[in-house]
């Protein structure tokens, strides 16, 4: 096995990347940090990449921040410190490639920051969520983002400043994983949503993806246009007219990236 922190790997047309610092949890380290946001949008560059998956060693997905390193920081170089840890948000939501979460064990802190970000998460049975921060005089802002655009203000304010932990089912009910299967099938969920998605075609999953996170940072009526914008591009390339053409001859579209 690596020695590095962040292992990636690719299979296809998947990218993976494997949270490896299983001996302390997979907590974020400046290194940690630095190479988990590389791995990322190296596979966003890499036209062969369709799907990107982050899973982990170890018994759990990650529990947050790791809090030695942290003791360390001088005041003076916190918030670049901090706003390292919370990049992986921005880098995720400009990505064109979807990314997958595959989670197990503990998802807590900035791990469920990760988890959160991301755009589909698959979630083990035993797995557990948290915005935990709170629980030792600190508090899960940098999670609470992402968290917020997935449930209701109260909801956030609820795990964010009473850092309760949530079950997969829970957080399936509250819309924070789309699957939770047994923990011997996540693997194999994972994958199979993977390459469904990569089955897809890029232009039309990337087009989806960006246009979607813009919307975000729009009121309603410029998200309807932007809509509108995205699709109008998408209308224009060669693998739409494929795909148009594909769905009347009833056969398998060959995408091209044109």
């Amino acid at each position: 096995m690596s020695d590095s922190v962040i292992i990636t790997e690719k299979s296809g047309h998947k990218g993976y990347i494997i949270l490896n610092r299983p001996d302390a949890y997979n907590t974020f380290s400046e290194e940690f940090a630095l190479l988990l946001n590389k791995a990322l949008e190296d596979f966003d560059k890499d036209d062969e990449v369709r799907v990107v998956i982050v899973k982990n060693n170890g018994k759990h997905f990650s529990t947050g921040i790791d809090l030695h390193e942290l003791e360390k920081v001088e005041d003076s170089k916190l918030l670049e410190f901090i706003s390292l840890m919370d990049r992986h948000n921005h880098t995720i939501a400009n990505m064109r490639t979807p990314v997958i979460s595959s989670v197990k064990g503990y998802c807590v802190a900035n791990g469920a920051s990760l988890s959160f970000g991301c755009d589909m998460t698959i979630s083990a049975e035993s797995a557990r969520f948290g915005t935990t921060a709170v629980n030792i005089g600190l508090i899960c802002t940098g999670p609470g983002v992402p968290l917020s655009k997935l449930v209701s203000k109260k909801k956030a304010m609820e795990m964010i400043l009473l850092g309760d932990q949530l079950t997969a089912q829970q957080a399936l009910e509250l819309g924070l994983v789309n699957w939770v299967v047994p923990d011997d099938e996540l693997e194999a969920k994972t994958e199979e949503i993977a390459d469904k998605l990569a089955s897809k075609s890029p232009l039309a999953v990337a087009a989806g993806k960006i246009g979607l996170s813009a919307t975000y940072d729009m009121g309603f009526h410029a998200s309807i246009d932007n809509g509108s914008k995205v699709f109008a591009g998408l209308c224009k390339t060669e693998d739409a007219a494929e795909g148009i053409r594909a769905f009347f001859e009833k056969r398998k579209a060959e995408w091209k990236l044109r």
